[in-house]
């Protein structure tokens, strides 16, 4: 049985989260030859999903488009989050297309629906063919409509752990077999290292042992409407229950991430069952 890796590159990789609506482009274009290059030499299924970062955040803060239709502007907050949330998208798309990847984007925002800002429903059916096509579906964080709330903003990560969850185990001649999280940081530590020198570095997170850390868990830097990296490990969590591992790596280090998809492991902080 083949495997399928997902793959998110965090929004600090790929634009400056301080300021709004700009891309750094030499990042997404040295990840997505590291993806392709990875590609070449080993034979795996891939989806690769993307936060936000100075996109979508930005315009979801001024409407305050996590809370909900809270006024008439939540509307044009709705159109505004998707908007730019996809224009990153495009950009993501269209240089691995460059590279020789198919990569093809796949929209929360028409194919899903939440409830109290959780996703209920996502249509994988396109995914799975274009998983058997070997093609790349391209998810990301995205604004989605919401059963209660009227509208919600969902993470890459919720899209990924639904996305372990609906497409593990399928019965093909693949299954989820890991998910590698890219941040701007060496993986998960008990504080912010680029702040404080003096955090630690955690290796390993399982369900023993989160408890404990958890109260360690800071929010991102900048602007982030969808919580930091205890919503990260949270999300990857549920999935290690299944017996799906995560590592969170530092993508701003060239290689690294070519190396993880390659198979290496405790590159960065591994989030698994036991």
């Amino acid at each position: 049985m083949g495997e399928l890796i997902l793959v998110k590159l965090g929004g600090s990789i790929i634009t400056n989260k301080n300021v709004p609506f700009s891309e750094d482009l030499s990042a997404i274009e040295r990840l997505v030859k590291e993806i392709h290059e990875a590609r070449q030499e080993k034979n795996f299924k891939l989806i690769v999903g993307h936060g936000g970062g100075s996109y979508p955040h930005t315009p979801a803060k001024e409407f305050h488009t996590n809370e909900g239709i809270i006024d008439q502007g939540s509307y044009e907050g709705i159109a505004k989050v998707q908007d730019a949330a996809s224009r990153l998208n495009r950009i993501i798309v269209r240089e691995l297309i460059k590279t020789g990847e198919n990569a093809v984007s796949i929209h929360l925002s028409s194919c899903g629906i939440a409830e109290d800002g959780e996703i209920k429903e996502m249509f994988v059916e396109p995914i799975k063919k274009l998983l058997d096509f070997n093609m790349v579906p391209v998810p990301y964080g995205d604004v989605c409509l919401d059963l209660n709330k009227g509208c919600t903003i969902l993470s890459t990560e919720q899209i990924l752990n639904y996305l372990g969850k609906s497409l593990n185990n399928l019965g093909k001649e693949y299954r989820v077999s890991r998910i590698i999280i890219c941040t701007d940081v060496g993986g998960v530590f008990t504080g912010d290292p680029k702040i404080n020198k003096n955090v630690e570095f955690i290796p390993k997170i399982t369900p023993k042992n989160f408890e404990k850390i958890k109260q360690h868990l800071i929010g991102s830097l900048g602007i982030d409407v969808t919580g930091g990296m205890a919503h990260k490990v949270r999300h990857m969590l549920e999935l290690a229950k299944l017996g799906i591992e995560s590592e969170v790596i530092d993508a701003k280090k060239p290689g690294l991430l070519k190396k993880t998809l390659l198979g290496e492991k405790g590159i960065g902080t591994v989030i698994t069952k036991d």
